[in-house]
């Protein structure tokens, strides 16, 4: 299950997000004042499917958010404390940028960019901390004795620790490979993917819609997105309360009106699962037609292990079509007449689309 955290300053409109995205509208709060709901990602593909198959299940991709209350304490700790940020794939920061006497700002006034600039900070302290707790040990075990790992631990964490105290963001040294592997475990919040969603005045929505170019420059917040390493979503919670009250045929018609294709809530959500690098291939019949969530550039194999475990060691062969031909050509059988249906091995790098049978021994 995809994992990803709202955050974001009272007042910002966040719960309100969450509670849209997730259905959640009394979600339960556990320890440490998180509540936890499920979206599903939206995808026209899987539409097309279930309508060509009428099958007894859909079954989307989803992602799992949290809603994480501030705690009573400010600072970089208080970060630390709260486990829901620290097991999340990524963050979802949202940032008020609607006026409205009647909801008081807690820093006094609305300003997107200090903000979004003062939640970085504190993901980039709370990381600071752990990263010099981290490097007092390895010095010390070091100094007991010599190890290669150990060294090439330290040497990626000075680099952090630099980058760290420039007051830049873990994410923007795109780490990669086997220094990826090495922070893993320390679950850094500020090397973690950001998406920042700018939260604007009903007002302004007209003239900014979807842009989120637009909405930054509109909302100070350029300078922050072109160092932050971050993606960025424009919407207006306020119209998004007032979509989702609506049935479909009036909520596409309102959407129209206001020069949008879709939702502000599904761009949220559709951003959050790209911005974990994962796609979706799926599987098709009458009983089902399921959308899989796979990491790009994964291999038929481990994709088998999606759906099962027993499928993964048994694998023998994946049965793949594109989403085009099948659509294009109306079924299965006119693709195998036209040659579109192949047989690959277990290195086949499974692409976004792609529609799978799996065959593999029991």
């Amino acid at each position: 299950m995809l994992r990803a955290a709202l955050v974001g300053l009272p007042s910002s409109g966040k719960t309100t997000l969450f509670q849209l995205m997730t259905s959640a509208k009394d979600a339960p709060r556990g320890k440490g004042d998180v509540a936890i709901g499920i979206s599903k990602v939206p995808d026209d593909r899987l539409d097309k499917l279930t309508a060509m198959y009428n099958p007894k299940k859909r079954v989307p991709a989803t992602v799992e958010f949290t809603d994480i209350i501030a705690p009573a304490r400010t600072g970089a700790q208080a970060l630390v404390d709260v486990a829901g940020y620290k097991n999340a794939d990524a963050l979802v920061h949202v940032v008020r940028a609607f006026r409205d006497d009647a909801i008081a700002h807690p820093s006094g006034s609305v300003n997107p960019a200090r903000d979004a600039q003062a939640m970085e900070d504190e993901l980039i302290l709370a990381d600071l901390g752990v990263v010099e707790r981290r490097l007092e040990r390895l010095e010390k075990d070091l100094k007991k004795a010599k190890s290669a790992e150990l060294e090439k631990e330290r040497d990626l964490l000075l680099r952090c620790k630099v980058s760290l105290e420039e007051g830049k963001p873990l994410r923007a040294l795109q780490l990669a490979g086997e220094d990826l592997k090495r922070l893993r475990g320390f679950q850094l919040l500020s090397a973690k993917p950001l998406l920042l969603v700018i939260n604007l005045d009903e007002a302004d929505l007209a003239d900014v819609g979807a842009d989120v170019a637009k909405a930054a420059e509109h909302t100070g917040l350029t300078g922050f997105l072109a160092n932050a390493a971050t993606k960025e979503v424009a919407l207006c919670a306020k119209i998004e309360l007032e979509i989702a009250q609506l049935e479909g045929a009036d909520a596409a018609a309102f959407l129209a009106d206001l020069g949008l294709s879709e939702s502000g809530l599904d761009r949220v959500i559709r951003s959050t699962y790209d911005l974990l690098g994962y796609m979706s291939f799926f599987t098709v019949g009458e009983d089902e037609c399921r959308a899989w969530s796979i990491a790009r550039g994964t291999p038929a194999q481990l994709a088998a292990g999606e759906i099962h475990s027993d499928i993964q060691r048994g694998f023998i062969r994946a049965e793949v079509v594109s989403y085009d031909a099948l659509t294009g050509r109306g079924s299965m059988n006119a693709c195998k007449e036209h040659g579109e249906v192949r047989l690959e091995g277990k290195e086949y790098i499974v692409q976004d689309g792609d529609i799978i049978n799996f065959r593999f021994a029991t």
